[in-house]
């Protein structure tokens, strides 16, 4: 869900080529659960083996990654822990919202209506801890570092950034930019192509960073945290009924402080909100992290990988050739070690 501020964001095109030797912390489950809900078939179901185990997330993890790999791209997927007691209501209506969408699916389904199937499979998507186990260890088998984080994975991937241990960090959500990440890019692991109504249009990497989000708005990092509160953000996902971005933006660039903030929208009678806006404040302000985070990259073990990946029934070929390409790297890392 995230963030709800897209709209009044300004975000810079940029090139694969030009994070060649960048390290990008990866938010885990931002980057999984969107090849679950990208990666399918035509009626909108994911990808399976015979046996019913759900591959999208392999699928992405190790077609998606491998391009990364050999942009020169070093990657760290750093995963959630516990999720804070504040997010938990947003996880029951998600799984609320994921049962009406299992029905509207098998409902779609007697009807034959294969638009429909694709629409309500999309929003049945469920990251359990069998998927995360395997996508942690064929990742390891990659060579991507793995974090595993005491909170929220974005609030620590975040941390690594403004720690200037990463470049930047890899995520959809903008909820990054209130944990001061001073660089986000998205659409790093998506496909490089989308099929449009006129043909295919080939997707780049887009670049947003903090210090150019806070001038164009003329806020302070702390407007941004409200405005972030006011829109919506995982921790009261419809924020202030009412109050889109824009509105939301000139709000807080004319209350100075989140104290006059809030009591201008609470006193204004025309808006109403029944969270408590100090408890998400705080919770964004100081995320759980582990600011002694130990960083690690794993040596690539192609005989591991492939071995994953035939488990659950990928094409030999399509790996071998794969992993073909990672010769060449593997073949110049050796030299350096040599040297």
């Amino acid at each position: 869900m995230g963030l709800q501020i897209g709209e009044i964001i300004s975000k810079k095109e940029i090139q694969f080529s030009d994070l060649k030797g960048k390290t990008i912390a990866i938010d885990a489950f931002n980057a999984i659960y969107q090849f679950l809900t990208t990666i399918r078939q035509l009626d909108g179901t994911p990808l399976k083996d015979s046996k019913g185990n759900v591959t999208s997330h392999l699928s992405g993890l190790f077609y998606r990654n491998i391009n990364l790999i050999l942009e020169g791209v070093k990657l760290i997927y750093v995963f959630d822990g516990k999720a804070p007691e504040l997010k938990k209501r947003t996880q029951e209506v998600r799984r609320e919202i994921r049962e009406e969408m299992r029905i509207k699916y098998e409902e779609a389904k007697q009807r034959e209506d294969i638009e429909g199937m694709g629409k309500y499979a999309k929003a049945e998507v469920h990251l359990d801890e069998q998927k995360i186990a395997e996508s942690k260890e064929l990742l390891k088998a990659m060579g991507i570092a793995i974090i595993q984080a005491p909170g929220e994975g974005e609030a620590q991937a975040s941390y690594l950034a403004e720690q200037r241990l990463v470049y930047a960090v890899g995520s959809q959500d903008y909820d990054c930019l209130m944990f001061k990440a001073p660089k986000l890019i998205q659409n790093l692991s998506l496909a490089r192509k989308r099929k449009t109504i006129s043909g295919y249009r080939e997707i780049f990497p887009q670049m947003i960073e903090l210090k150019h989000v806070l001038e164009e708005l003329g806020v302070s990092h702390e407007q941004l945290i409200c405005l972030g509160i006011i829109c919506g953000t995982d921790y009261n996902p419809k924020g202030v009924k009412g109050l889109g971005p824009k509105k939301s933006l000139n709000f807080v660039k004319a209350y100075k402080t989140k104290e006059e903030i809030f009591d201008a929208i609470r006193n204004s009678g025309k808006y109403n909100f029944d969270f408590n806006w100090k408890e998400i404040y705080e919770e964004i302000a100081s995320p759980k992290i582990d600011r002694n985070v130990e960083i690690e990259f794993p040596r690539i073990d192609k005989e591991k990988i492939k071995k994953i990946l035939l488990k659950y029934e990928f094409s030999e070929e399509r790996i071998d050739n794969q992993l073909a390409k990672l010769d060449g790297l593997l073949e110049k890392a050796k030299q350096k070690t040599l040297f």
